[in-house]
């Protein structure tokens, strides 16, 4: 007799202890929480960084032929005011003769072709408005500022390796491999747009 009460009192102990490990687990993970939170809640980005995740900018003060540089997410942009024979000239040039037939457009397909309609906004043909680094290895290109030089196809030129970039942003010659890319962004008014 005594051998069976043994063997029940070994299987009530058993789930005792399991009940008690079980509660103390979940004790300590209640009490743990309130102190836990805090560390995990201050890897969050704050509120200067989330601010940085888009910018609006206010393009009426911007002549036509006139360029811009802001920054966004610590990276230069670059909004051109773009003249009538600059667009012309982006808009005639064949798909066949870029050496990056893609448009790099983050607010397009990325298969989408490097035409000159999917490197500018669609009805805001005259705007351009790109990340202003040279895809080769990072430099900023000139052609921002009055005077600057261009390069041979009229929009920027990187002096560090000589990568000439056309009016659409768009590697024409040089050791680039890839076009400016376009940011994602928006117009919210025909003066006004959000990046990011």
């Amino acid at each position: 007799m005594a051998n069976s009460n043994s063997t029940v009192d070994a299987v009530d102990d058993t789930g005792r202890r399991d009940f008690i490990t079980v509660a103390a687990g979940a004790f300590a993970a209640i009490g743990l929480g309130p102190l836990v939170w805090p560390m995990l809640d201050q890897m969050n980005p704050d509120a200067s960084a989330l601010a940085l995740g888009s910018v609006e900018i206010d393009l009426a003060p911007i002549d036509v032929g006139q360029a811009i540089t802001i920054m966004w997410r610590g990276k230069p942009i670059f909004i051109r005011h773009r003249a009538e024979e600059e667009i012309q000239a982006a808009d005639v040039t064949q798909i066949s003769a870029l050496p990056d037939r893609f448009a790099r457009n983050l607010n397009l397909a990325e298969d989408a072709p490097a035409v000159d309609r999917n490197r500018a906004g669609e009805g805001h043909e005259n705007w351009l408005v790109i990340i202003g680094i040279c895809t080769h290895l990072g430099c900023i290109p000139r052609g921002q500022r009055v005077g600057d030089t261009k390069g041979e196809f009229g929009g920027w030129f990187c002096p560090c390796h000589g990568s000439h970039y056309d009016t659409a942003g768009r590697i024409r010659r040089g050791p680039a491999p890839r076009n400016m890319e376009v940011p994602p962004y928006k117009f919210l008014t025909d003066t006004r747009i959000k990046i990011g």
